[in-house]
């Protein structure tokens, strides 16, 4: 009787033992199952808030510049284009000598254009002194026998001094000062003119220049040395020191000097245009000659 007494007594015990112990079970699940939805909504807020912040760190803007290179690359494109173009006008410059020469009259309607350009560069008052016809014929004949030491003066292309020739008469007869002074318009004929302009002017005409030097007997392109051979032949003349005494000869003048008298025509020429314009005579042939000797 102890016995079922001791079971009947500890029977509500073990149940509510039994009870409370299901319901912290149950408490416990609750709460796992109540919690976990609780944290997984935290956690992703957590997570979606540097998701959407990374977008926000501008990558966008990183590759904006990407995007305006290009732009930018593009203006320097014609820069490049451009360039070619400049390049172009070197090119027409060296093609316009070509229609010029294309254009140039044949040998006996040349004078017009000749002496239109020639007088370009001088001035009236100089231009008076210049013989305006058969012009190129007539330059290529006197450089010709100026090669050859002597003066054609049938084809002088200025017309003849005024002045007379004039000498001084004393103990020793000399070539008057003033004399010279006649040759002072002709040096300006002759100076007046760059070399550079002289050879443009020659190298313009050369055709024209050649034609008439084939007239009379000589080859194709062979002026320009007999010009050469003028110049070099001008620059040879002696410079005297002092003034050069004479011997009347009839109605005529000598050198009393021999070696002044055997001199080639040419070069006396030069010596009665007196020490001076001799200077500038030969200062604007060395001038034309370089600037032959570099073209």
């Amino acid at each position: 009787m102890s016995d079922s007494s001791d079971v009947q007594k500890r029977s509500p015990n073990s149940n509510l033992l039994l009870a409370i112990i299901t319901l912290i079970v149950v408490a416990c699940v609750v709460a796992f199952v109540l919690l976990k939805p609780s944290d997984e909504p935290e956690s992703r807020t957590e997570v979606t808030k540097p998701i959407k912040e990374q977008p926000i760190m501008e990558l966008k803007p990183l590759n904006e510049p990407d995007i305006i290179e290009p732009d930018i690359i593009e203006p320097e494109e014609p820069t490049v284009i451009e360039q070619p173009a400049e390049l172009e006008v070197p090119a027409q410059r060296i093609v316009e000598p070509e229609p010029e020469v294309a254009t140039l009259p044949a040998l006996n309607d040349s004078d017009t254009v000749v002496v239109a350009k020639i007088d370009e560069y001088l001035s009236d008052s100089v231009m008076s002194l210049l013989v305006t016809d058969d012009v190129i014929r007539r330059g290529v004949v006197f450089i010709d026998n100026l090669a050859q030491g002597k003066v054609a003066k049938k084809h002088n292309p200025v017309i003849k001094p005024q002045e007379s020739f004039s000498v001084s008469e004393g103990d020793i007869l000399t070539i008057d000062p003033n004399s010279y002074e006649r040759y002072t318009p002709y040096v300006k004929v002759f100076t007046s003119m760059s070399a550079a302009q002289v050879v443009r002017l020659y190298e313009e005409y050369k055709p024209l220049i050649n034609d008439a030097y084939t007239e009379i007997g000589y080859g194709d392109d062979e002026f320009k040395q007999t010009l050469n051979d003028a110049i070099d032949l001008l620059l040879d003349t002696p410079e005297p020191e002092g003034a050069l005494p004479l011997l009347r000869d009839s109605v005529t003048y000598q050198y009393a000097f021999s070696e002044w008298e055997q001199l080639p025509a040419a070069q006396k020429q030069l010596l009665r245009m007196g020490p001076e314009n001799m200077k500038k005579v030969k200062g604007a042939l060395r001038n034309i000659k370089a600037q032959l000797e570099s073209n």
